[in-house]
């Protein structure tokens, strides 16, 4: 892989040209590189874009039909997405896992804090059974980033509950991430009065509960756990980068991140800030698949750059991840 790449990407991006220019720039590296996003890049007409805001977004279900990767080497590992039984996986085919780890320990540092300073937990049932799981790779390496022996899985919620009580009496900051399911039955089984601990919610009842809004989610947690606030992220299988909300439901994005709102009635046009529209990502870590992702999430944008994810398009296949309607 080109280590040019990594200081391009995570290089200080502190103006909308430098943003623009390197779009442009991966843009034409895909073009050369990634037949799939090629083809569909041709099918739309539109080759030769002078502003991101004109690069086209590939669909992300995509992803679940053919092999996008803009290398011939192999990749260095293959995850796929979490589905309802029967559903189609999308396969994201990494070919630079540096890449991975660098976007999700740089975004975590960036967005929630240093791992080396915290205990990190994970109630991901569900998830640690599976051996492809983005999530599950990503909480790995932040926890052993901790340095510290509490930081571990747990499958079930009453197995972390002794555990998390002495993580969280120990005075030092505890970040508990789980998928909402866990959280909530972790929160219905004890009682808690947590200081020293964060919690992040990766959304995704799996047919286990009835779907929540993500507020009615979060005053439950909130109510459960002794906290003011819950965090969430938002990530997918088929983005090496994730955006965080840490007040009110509003996700920012790390640099190298942007989200932009398209409109259902025509994919190729952007909704104004306060609209509701479809998510387009551009994630330029994906430099080996693809940058420029069209989600099947619904979101708005706000002036200050932080964005609301809604739902998901009623056409689309429910997904184990983030399906919190808001």
């Amino acid at each position: 892989m080109n280590p040019s790449y990594h200081q391009l990407i995570f290089s200080a991006i502190e103006v909308s040209e430098q943003f623009n220019e390197i779009c442009l720039e991966l843009f034409r590296f895909q073009l050369k590189n990634n037949s799939i996003y090629t083809d569909w890049v041709k099918n739309l007409g539109r080759p030769k874009p002078k502003n991101y805001t004109e690069i086209p977004f590939l669909p992300i279900s995509l992803f679940k039909k053919y092999r996008v990767i803009a290398t011939q080497s192999p990749p260095e590992v293959t995850f796929a997405s979490s589905t309802t039984t029967g559903g189609t996986p999308g396969l994201h085919h990494v070919a630079d896992t540096g890449l991975y780890r660098r976007s999700f320990t740089d975004g975590f540092r960036q967005m929630i804090g240093h791992p080396e300073d915290l205990i990190i937990m994970g109630l991901l049932p569900g998830y640690l059974e599976r051996n492809n799981s983005s999530l599950v790779y990503m909480v790995r390496e932040l926890m052993a980033l901790t340095g510290d022996s509490r930081s571990g899985f747990y499958s079930h919620p009453m197995d972390i509950i002794t555990p998390l009580r002495k993580a969280e009496e120990s005075g030092k900051k505890v970040i508990l991430i789980g998928v909402s399911f866990a959280l909530m039955e972790l929160a219905e089984t004890a009682s808690f009065s947590l200081r020293n601990t964060r919690i992040i919610e990766t959304g995704g009842m799996k047919g286990n509960r009835r779907e929540l809004t993500r507020k009615e989610l979060h005053s439950l947690l909130c109510s459960g756990f002794g906290v003011d606030g819950i965090l969430s992220e938002y990530g997918m299988t088929e983005l090496l980068s994730q955006a965080y909300s840490t007040t009110q439901g509003l996700f920012r994005c790390p640099d190298w991140m942007r989200v932009m709102i398209r409109q259902t009635s025509d994919p190729l046009s952007f909704e104004p800030n306060g609209k509701t529209g479809g998510i387009n990502v551009i994630d330029l870590a994906n430099v080996y698949s693809c940058p420029f992702i069209a989600t099947d999430d619904l979101g708005r944008l706000h002036d200050n750059g932080s964005f609301e994810v809604l739902g998901r398009f009623d056409q689309s296949e429910v997904r184990g991840c983030n399906l919190m309607a808001s």
